[in-house]
This record gives C-alpha cells, structure tokens and sequence, in this order.
C-alpha cells in the first residue's frame, strides 16, 4: 500500500515560536522539516506575528532547521513526533548571522502545552517486543493508567459473544466498554455494538504493520467524537528510505500443556501456528513509499466435555435413595 497521513488519519501537528534573547518574537523567520526517514521535507514561512505550525506530519523522527535574518540558524535534531500529537515547540535564537549555526542533538522533555488530554502512548518497540497472547495488539491498551480488561466475556464459541462482539473489552476512565471509540489511520473500527473490534479468535492481528497507537483517557479535544470513554488512535506504517521487512512465526502445542482436571487420561490436543511477513521500502527515494504486511493463523483446538449420564442400575429402574 502506499502510505499517506493526513490529519484524520493521526498525522501530528507541529507549532512553534522564534523568540530573540530578550523573549521578544522574531516575525518573518523560515522554518524547515525534515523527516529522517523518509526524506520529505516541508518549508514554512512564518507569518508577521511570528507563529507556525505545520500539520499532517507522519509520526517518526525529525531534524527542524530555523532561520531568520540577524540570527543565528538552529538545527534541533531526533525531535519525535507522535500519532496524533500537537507539539509545541519554541525556540530562541541566538544573535549573529545566518552563516553561522547552532546544533542541539537532544531535546529535554517538555510539558504538552497545546491540550489537557490524558493517555499514554504505545509505541512502535513495545508493540513489537512486549509479549503477546494471540498476538493482538488491542491487548496493550490495559497498560494504561485507567483502562480496565473485562474478564468476564463468554467464549468466543459462544452464540452471547457473536451478540456482544468479538473484540476485547474494555473500561476506560469507569465508563462502559462500547464508549470506547477505535481509530486505524483515522477510521473508525469499531463493530456493529460499538465494542471493540475483533475477529473470531478474539484478538486482532496485524502487530508488525502497527506503527504505534496512543491511548486518550480523558479530556480529549472535539477532534475525537463518538466516545464518552477513551480513544485508541492507531496508525500503521509506512515504508522509508531504507528497505526493511521481517518474517515470522510462532508456534503453541499440547506437548507442553498440563492436564486439566477434568481431561481424561490424554491431554486434548491443541496446535496453532501464527506465521507472515512484512517488507517496506521506497519506489521513488523521498517521494513515495510502499509497505505491507501478511499475516496468518492456524488453529486446531480440543476441549475435554464432562457429561452425567445414568448408571447401570438406574438404566434397569433401580433407583437408590439419596444418603
């Protein structure tokens, strides 16, 4: 697929303010954008009150050049931006000229100055390497402060669970598990009750096209409706510069099962297979991008039935007493 953000679609807005040594704003300054990944590059001109911002920014790393005449240029690099996130980023520059420059190769961490919003974030390393039942992603949510995992769904063999969704469910902030609301590069997934998204297994695959998600527990802008509960605001990725792909599989059995107390003398059998693959990379370097991803699951699972039948005797109508 060819992967393209916009604003919807939890691409990140970047807003930022030159100031002088006196804290005075600097109107007329040039700033640059530079996605290291993937080479784009946006050029914005500040406007008379010396403000700017910058939306539909795809979440990775980026290097931000700014300029102005009198000044010294800054470059601020590894500045990350995240799924849907509102930076504010304020800088003062230094007297001089343009022909000198001023590098910052790290950026302590700021306080979120544009929005009240609580959550957290997910990102790509703890999506790919936190271990995984099922390797459902959607699992990651009850990491965050606020979220409860209802554990006390039916099976998903149950005719109750196709009613109620196969989606995991969730609490956030106290509120019912279908105020939830589930956004994929901004489209909402949520099932037909407005519960979780799930297939049959229960789970929802796909963990290596994940980029990130974040999690909005409260306070979230109007941006994001459809939800009196939280907002999981996922974003898949996107191909770089650089090829890179991965293939996988992981594999569950019986032969390392306990027994069940109620299973007879052999242990149900039980196999699943979770296998695919993922590749990205550029078709025009620093211009367009393709990524995908494969993934698929293999099941076969036994379960023990305990069933009370007659005994001998009352099958030739010799009904004892109960002592």
């Amino acid at each position: 697929m060819v992967h393209a953000i916009s604003r919807s679609g939890g691409g990140a807005t970047l807003t930022s303010t030159m100031l002088d040594p006196a804290s005075s704003v600097i109107a007329g300054g040039q700033i640059s954008i530079l996605n290291t990944g993937t080479g784009a590059s946006t050029i914005i001109i500040k406007n008379s009150s010396g403000n700017f911002s910058a939306s539909n920014l795809q979440p990775g790393n980026y290097d931000i050049t700014l300029t102005a005449t009198g000044f010294d240029e800054k470059v601020l690099h590894s500045v990350v931006l995240t799924v849907g996130e509102t930076r504010v980023l304020n800088s003062t520059m230094l007297l001089g000229s343009v022909q000198e420059r001023v590098e910052v190769s790290a950026l302590a961490p700021d306080i979120d100055l544009a929005d009240a919003t609580m959550g957290g974030l997910n990102d790509q390393t703890s999506v790919e390497q936190l271990p995984l039942n099922g390797r459902s992603w959607t699992d990651l949510i009850a990491l965050q402060l606020g979220v409860f995992k209802l554990e006390t769904q039916p099976g998903v063999t149950t005719r109750d669970r196709s009613n109620r969704g196969y989606g995991e469910q969730f609490s956030v902030s106290g509120n019912r598990p279908n105020g939830n609301n589930y956004r994929l590069d901004g489209v909402s997934i949520n099932d037909p009750i407005n519960g979780g998204p799930g297939s049959v297994t229960g789970g929802n695959l796909g963990v290596d096209a994940l980029g990130e998600f974040s999690v909005l527990t409260g306070d979230f802008t109007a941006d994001f409706g459809r939800a009196n509960g939280g907002v999981l605001k996922a974003i898949t990725k996107s191909g770089t510069n650089q090829f890179h792909g991965s293939a996988y599989e992981f594999v569950r059995n019986s032969a390392l099962d306990a027994r069940n107390f109620f299973d007879p003398g052999t242990i149900p059998p039980f196999e699943r297979n979770q296998f695919g693959a993922s590749a990205g990379g550029p078709i025009r370097k620093d211009k367009t991008f393709i990524f995908g991803d494969y993934e698929g699951l293999r099941e076969n699972l036994s379960l023990s039935q305990v069933s009370i039948v007659p005994t001998a005797a009352a099958r030739m109508g010799i009904l004892l007493p109960v002592t």
